[in-house]
């Protein structure tokens, strides 16, 4: 799994406007804080409005504010949303398997699927209130 610079981006965007959750935050401040270019930005809000993560409000005093609490907003929903599985291989995938041939005999399987259980667990245990916090989640060691 490799998050894309619109994973990033969106969380980046979540993150400043989780800081003050009341504020309706123009996309110009928006882009200013998060470094992302505006209209790529405007992309990004749009596809999170449109999955409920954040609302915005027309006029002068118009912009964007988050939707949820914090604490209600679970990071690996909103990867999955934006990016697709978390697996690294179809063949170990919870919401997108692809069977393989060699499937029953690949000795990769393990591992892959030890990456995706490892990765899942993580990123679904984070909140956006965790990173604001700066409180995440270890992963378990064996």
């Amino acid at each position: 799994m490799k998050i894309s610079t619109r994973g990033e981006y969106a969380l980046r965007a979540l993150i400043i406007l989780g800081q003050e959750p009341a504020r309706v935050m123009t996309i110009s401040d928006l882009a200013e804080k998060t470094l992302v270019p505006t209209s790529y930005l405007e992309h990004i809000l749009l596809q999170l409005k449109h999955l409920g993560y954040v609302v915005s409000r027309r006029g002068s005093r118009g912009g964007y504010r988050i939707n949820r609490p914090p604490d209600q907003i679970v990071i690996g929903e909103i990867i999955r949303q934006l990016e697709g599985p978390l697996a690294p291989m179809g063949c170990v995938s919870v919401t997108a398997y692809e069977s393989c041939e060699l499937e029953s005999m690949c000795l990769l399987r393990p591992l892959w699927m030890s990456i995706r259980e490892t990765v899942a667990n993580l990123l679904e245990k984070t909140t956006l209130d965790d990173l604001l916090r700066g409180k995440v989640h270890q992963a378990a060691k064996g």
